[in-house]
């Protein structure tokens, strides 16, 4: 399950369903949407023996999975169909290194489909069923993304305020009587020293990489990067008022980014920072 996102579940035709969140995308409970069907776990085991399904599941390996073992999903495929085949979920993920289809044990146990490989098996259970189920995942996934949006704007606000806070410090310990060219520079220079402990690129870098996008490299930020913005201008002002030079301040403020974003991301491969070293030599 992916760290910091919980399970959720929908109910299809009066069956409770778990969904738990991936990396890869939702995974939902293909033990729990037999729950009601006669015959129940053993039909997905039938339907692993069904040709058509090592078919579907090969491509869609091919298609997601880098390390899949095509070779040896070749000889599952000639067997298919035979009288004497048998493919448990067990023996197709260690077999052919497939991530689609998971076993899952503890508190949330049973088999998991992908959800693309969820709505197929649903379609084979009942074409009636399956319409039920993705209208109800659908409907998950449309309340997740408005949940998302208010947790976006909120940390956006959060990060406002904390710029505020900033600026301030700068104003209060670093910006003499000078004049107001010199003053915008100061804070543009504070500025990018969170862009570059965060990003590892300044905002004029971000724009020159970025010309037809609108907004800056915060505006382009998402949830994670934000939270974290928001500890690092707290803290870059606290480094100020203590008189910290601006290369330690660097040096210290990435070191907290890069360790932040691995806790909220959690082993996510979108992480995209680059530590201070090799961005600075």
């Amino acid at each position: 399950m992916a760290k910091g996102r919980k399970a959720t579940s929908l109910v299809v035709q009066g069956s409770e369903i778990t969904v738990l969140p991936h990396p890869d995308g939702e995974y939902i409970s293909l033990t729990d949407m037999v729950k009601n069907f006669e015959g129940g776990t053993a039909l997905i085991e039938q339907w692993m023996r069904n040709k058509d399904t090592v078919l579907f599941l090969g491509v869609w390996e091919k298609l997601h999975n880098p390390i899949f073992n095509s070779l040896e999903f070749e000889g599952i495929k000639n067997e298919a169909g035979r009288n004497s085949f048998f493919l448990s979920v067990k023996k197709w993920i260690e077999t052919t290194k497939a991530c689609g289809l998971m076993a899952s044990s503890g508190r949330y146990g049973g088999t998991y489909a992908h959800h693309d490989i969820a709505f197929e098996f649903g379609s084979w259970l009942s074409p009636e069923f399956k319409l039920y189920l993705i209208t109800e995942f659908q409907r998950l996934k449309s309340d997740e993304g408005r949940r998302l949006s208010q947790e976006w704007n909120l940390t956006r606000a959060l990060s406002k305020l904390n710029y505020r806070i900033h600026t301030d410090a700068i104003k209060a310990h670093l910006i003499p009587v000078v004049s107001i060219d010199q003053i915008s520079k100061t804070y543009a220079d504070e500025a990018d020293v969170l862009n570059v402990a965060l990003f590892g690129k300044t905002a004029k870098q971000w724009r020159e990489e970025n010309i037809e996008q609108r907004g800056n490299i915060r505006d382009a930020a998402n949830i994670q990067e934000l939270l974290v913005m928001t500890n690092l201008e707290s803290m870059n002002a606290e480094f100020i008022r203590m008189g910290l030079p601006q290369q330690e301040r660097l040096k210290k403020l990435n070191e907290v980014a890069v360790n932040q974003l691995k806790t909220l991301l959690a082993n996510v491969s979108l992480l995209k920072i680059s530590s201070f070293g090799s961005q600075r030599e």
